[in-house]
């Protein structure tokens, strides 16, 4: 899960503060540099996987270190970062919602680790006359919080429980964490005049961030130990009357097989990256624990040639990739899942696992999953291909636009932008598109969209680089100008391209 380290790098960062059995007198903001270098080293070992980021704020925010897997990157960063003036803590979290949805987009579920002082800010950049102004926000400067992304948010306080300004702080603070609608936490060193302590508490926070999956992959009398990455969340259902929990268990046992083509592509949960459990430290052979001076010699598994030794993960893996199958898993009680080859590129190919929605009847054109059988069992004529079509004819072509949440509406106007950056030669895509959005927006009595989608060309227009075609400027224009009409509330008209020079031919 990719996690954004926010750093409060203003003047009550630079605070002094006495080590105890020590001479030595450091400042706040070199105390978080060392409890965030052992929260990076901690990942480095358990979770080297997982994306990182660092972001320092004051009363504006700069990106210091985008999402990387090199924390040695992230600890050069930290040394570089200079001390800047007041809090503003709505103007860091304004900062991470751009960051991730440039990054991975509003589906992925990140972290957001805020270390700070205690201190919230003064004046009218403060998170408390922030909060106190959340019913006065328009829709076009909404309050950051909650993120636009699944998010959740971890507070450091690097300061005493006693500290005035903390006490003050902490209800401010966990009202931030209320909103993000996610299970954060608040959290402040047993000892501030401690390193030890302030590295224990970043440690300790990394391991709750990042608790390892550890289970066991079987199919038949084959078995392997396994780590998932990221680790399965327990899947929270809830229905009209009651709220259902289901936690994934520690034995993924094979069901069988079926082909790629057959699974398509169903609604998932999560996906994860199924690694083989490194093997724990093994003890030599008795001829050879005789040693001169009586003790054991002890083999480590780094020494130990991995290639060599059985691994049923590599075996599944080669197994499916050269058939192109995917394995159907029980991963809990009626609940099921796929482990499947996936390549990222021409020379690298991975095992994967997709989690579908709790219940046999995840994926529809497969029906129960539970009564699944082999094909050997059936004759050929019995056996057909997925999916299975049903036998009425229906009266739609297509399915129909539905915008539930804003993220739906954001990116079909996106999509519809990126046609637009490609003319002329998106030209027919764009359109159609266009009126696709147009349709629905009328369907609904969403005319407000239509003069929206408008002014959104326009600001396009103003906004294009010199190297863009100049038949781009005169579509974005056309269409600006068709959307403002008066025919607008007619469902049946259909905007067209307009003829130019460029596309005449």
């Amino acid at each position: 899960m990719p996690t954004i380290i926010l750093l409060d790098v203003s003047l009550s960062m630079t605070k002094p503060v006495q080590i105890e059995d020590s001479l030595e007198t450091v400042t706040r903001k070199q105390l978080a540099e060392v409890g965030i270098c052992a929260f990076l080293d901690h990942l480095s070992i358990h979770s080297k996987l997982e994306f990182i980021s660092l972001m320092a704020f004051s009363s504006l925010y700069e990106e210091r270190c985008p999402f990387t897997r090199d924390y040695n990157v992230i600890k050069a960063e930290l040394k570089n970062i200079e001390d800047y003036d007041k809090t503003c803590i709505e103007t860091a979290l304004h900062g991470v919602n751009q960051m991730v949805l440039g990054e991975w987009g509003n589906n992925t579920a990140c972290q957001v680790l805020l270390v700070t002082d205690g201190n919230t800010g003064l004046g009218s950049n403060s998170l408390k006359e922030s909060l106190a102004t959340l019913s006065q926000r328009s829709a076009k400067l909404p309050f950051p919080v909650p993120f636009s992304f699944p998010g959740k948010l971890h507070i450091v306080c690097l300061t005493t429980p006693s500290d005035s300004n903390f006490v003050k702080s902490k209800p401010l603070y966990q009202r931030l964490i209320d909103l993000t609608g996610s299970d954060g936490s608040i959290l402040i060193p047993d000892n501030l005049h401690s390193e030890s302590s302030v590295i224990g508490l970043f440690q300790k926070l990394a391991d709750d961030m990042y608790t390892t999956f550890k289970g066991t992959l079987k199919c038949g009398n084959m078995e392997s130990k396994i780590v998932l990455s990221p680790a399965p969340v327990p899947y929270t259902q809830v229905t009209d009357f009651e709220s259902t929990t289901t936690i994934i268990s520690d034995l993924i046992e094979v069901c069988g097989f079926i082909s790629v083509s057959d699974v398509g592509s169903p609604m998932a949960v999560s996906r994860h990256l199924i690694l083989p459990a490194s093997s724990p430290v093994k003890a030599a052979s008795p001829k050879k624990q005789e040693k001169p001076s009586g003790e054991l010699e002890i083999i480590d598994d780094d020494a130990t040639d991995e290639a060599r030794i059985p691994s049923f993960c590599v075996l599944l893996h080669g197994a499916i990739r050269v058939e192109n199958v995917a394995a159907l898993v029980n991963i809990g009680e009626n609940w099921f899942g796929f482990v499947y080859s996936w390549a990222d590129s021409k020379k690298k190919s991975n095992l994967m696992l997709t989690i579908l929605t709790p219940g046999s009847d995840a994926i529809p054109w497969l029906g129960d999953l539970n009564h699944l059988g082999s094909a050997d069992s059936f004759s050929p004529e019995q056996v057909g291909g997925f999916p299975v079509k049903p036998l009425e004819k229906r009266s739609y072509s297509q399915n129909g636009v539905v915008w539930i949440k804003q993220a739906g509406l954001q990116s079909d106007i996106q999509k519809i932008l990126r046609h637009a950056r490609k003319l002329p030669e998106k030209t027919q895509q764009f359109y159609k598109e266009l009126n696709r959005l147009r349709k629905a927006a009328i369907s609904l009595g969403f005319l407000d969209l239509l003069n929206g989608l408008a002014y959104i060309f326009e600001q396009e227009c103003l906004q294009l680089p010199g190297t863009a075609h100049p038949d781009c400027a005169l579509q974005l224009q056309h269409a600006a100008e068709v959307l403002r009409k008066k025919q607008n509330p007619d469902i049946k008209y259909v905007v067209m391209p307009l003829k130019t020079n460029y596309n005449s031919s």
